[in-house]
């Protein structure tokens, strides 16, 4: 439980704060190259970003906005989205193995093909969100 607590606490933080906690070499790496693999990306402004495609394996994306970004085929594996907005992104064909997406905000998101396989998404949001097999979620509606 305090595990818990201290995580909702930081993220809040992290949101609350309107400080800009990621590092600027790695944005900028992310944008011109779409490879970024372990990059500090926290609390980022990736709001509509073209990251089709795009490495992101280990990343550290908590409380990033992602809402209406493109993520389609992108490499998520064992990333760190902690409380990120991904609101109406698309995630399709995306490989989020070993993902944190707890606390995510997935409301009208296309999941579509992706690989959840041992993601965590505990407390995520799935409101009209298109999941892997296709199925619309209504749940946290």
């Amino acid at each position: 439980m305090k595990k818990v607590v201290a995580a909702i606490t930081t993220a809040a933080t992290l949101i609350g704060s309107g400080a800009s906690a990621f590092d600027a070499g790695d944005l900028k790496q992310l944008l011109e190259t779409k490879k970024c693999n372990r990059c500090d990306l926290i609390a980022a402004n990736l709001t509509g970003a073209d990251l089709s495609g795009a490495l992101l394996s280990g990343a550290s994306l908590s409380a990033a906005s992602l809402s209406g970004a493109n993520l389609s085929g992108a490499n998520l594996t064992g990333a760190d989205l902690f409380y990120a907005d991904l609101r109406d992104a698309d995630l399709s064909d995306a490989d989020l193995t070993g993902a944190n997406l707890r606390g995510v905000r997935l409301n009208f998101a296309n999941l579509r093909g992706a690989n959840l396989a041992f993601a965590k998404l505990d407390d995520a949001t799935l409101c009209n969100t298109t999941m892997p097999d296709g199925r619309v979620e209504y749940g946290g509606c």
